[in-house]
């Protein structure tokens, strides 16, 4: 999806869509001109976590008829880059802005406070306390938890592995749903596990070779499903299991429906759902609506803000594994399971 090139205030400040102009909500009781979205590492385009940040800013701009401009961060940039770009969205008046990823706390805290009337979100993070800040969180480890159960119920070989993008602790709860939901299938499954880089800033949620790379170690080693938790990095994982014909489980976005992956998505068993886009999309209703939501606001699969996507209907089809994955969402949701983050 091509963005159109936007002077901006200061330079590394990153891109803009086009604005559609800072419309009303359709009560009319809305005043400021749109909603302002900050993307993390990897951006627009990596099929995956922003993306789904993108898919609710697109919502909420046509359901309320509001304007809106979402802005791509850029390599190696500074907390001090993320500033300036929360900063111009602020200055021009977007409400809300909402900041795509814990690597923003230092940013939202710190702009929150110099604009008090305007109501912030970050996703992922649960550090900065503010009247005016909503900590979008999510029990990512019960997805997770889901995609174990199916990667352990489809394995041929009962081996199968798990890649994160950046070994930290936000990731390590996908991983730790994971290898519990598969465990739970097969105590002795064996699991490859592998962290792509030890910081954001190496790469790790934004380097589809480093994930081609470790999902053929991987697979070479014999696991015949693999699991990416790595955003961006997790086209390369895909790609790799589709050229090796063996299972890749997406992650945040149904990664079987994307366009860019639409040649590898036979090979993509399903993905665990994280609903990034439903908590940008609420944000801005409790904005429009004069109720901004603030403080944490958690989604879990009792909500339906994870879960675990079954479009493919090689998936569907694999009648076994459906009501395994089925059995294990009704057992968390009705409390009898109670999934680990760590």
């Amino acid at each position: 999806m091509a963005v159109a090139a936007v002077a901006l205030l200061a330079a590394g400040c990153g891109k803009s869509s086009t604005d559609p102009g800072g419309g009303s909500a359709a009560s009319g009781a809305y005043s400021g001109k749109g909603i302002g979205l900050a993307y993390d590492i990897g951006g627009k385009g990596d099929q995956s976590f922003n993306d789904a940040a993108f898919a609710g800013f697109e919502k909420a701009e046509k359901e309320f008829r509001i304007g809106g401009r979402d802005i791509e961060p850029q390599d190696g940039e500074s907390t001090a880059d993320k500033v300036q770009r929360l900063e111009q969205l602020a200055k021009a008046g977007y409400n809300p802005i909402v900041g795509v990823g814990f690597v923003y706390a230092p940013a939202v805290k710190e702009v929150a406070a110099k604009y008090p009337k305007i109501t912030f979100g970050i996703v992922d993070d649960d550090t900065v306390k503010a009247s005016n800040v909503a900590d979008l969180l999510f029990h990512e480890e019960q997805g997770s938890y889901l995609a174990g159960v199916a990667a352990a119920k489809a394995t041929k070989k009962n081996h199968i592995g798990f890649i994160g993008g950046v070994d930290i602790p936000l990731i390590h709860k996908f991983e730790a749903g994971f290898e519990q939901g598969a465990r739970s299938v097969n105590p002795k499954i064996k699991i490859e596990s592998q962290y792509l880089t030890q910081t954001a800033q190496e790469g790790g949620f934004a380097s589809p070779d480093k994930g081609k790379d470790a999902a053929n170690g991987q697979i070479e080693a014999g696991a015949d499903v693999v699991y990416a938790a790595a955003g961006l990095s997790g086209q390369g994982v895909i790609q790799s299991a589709a050229a090796h014909r063996v299972w890749a489980i997406g992650v945040d976005s149904d990664q079987y429906k994307q366009s860019a992956l639409a040649q590898y998505k036979d090979w993509i068993l399903g993905s665990a759902l994280k609903n990034v886009g439903g908590a940008v999309y609420d944000l801005t209703k409790s904005v429009v609506e004069g109720k901004p939501h603030t403080g944490e606001v958690r989604g879990d699969l009792k909500s339906g803000a994870v879960g675990f996507a079954d479009s493919n209907p090689k998936y569907q089809a694999m009648k076994d594994v459906v009501a395994a994955v089925d059995k294990a969402k009704q057992d968390i949701v009705d409390g009898k399971v109670t999934v680990r983050v760590e």
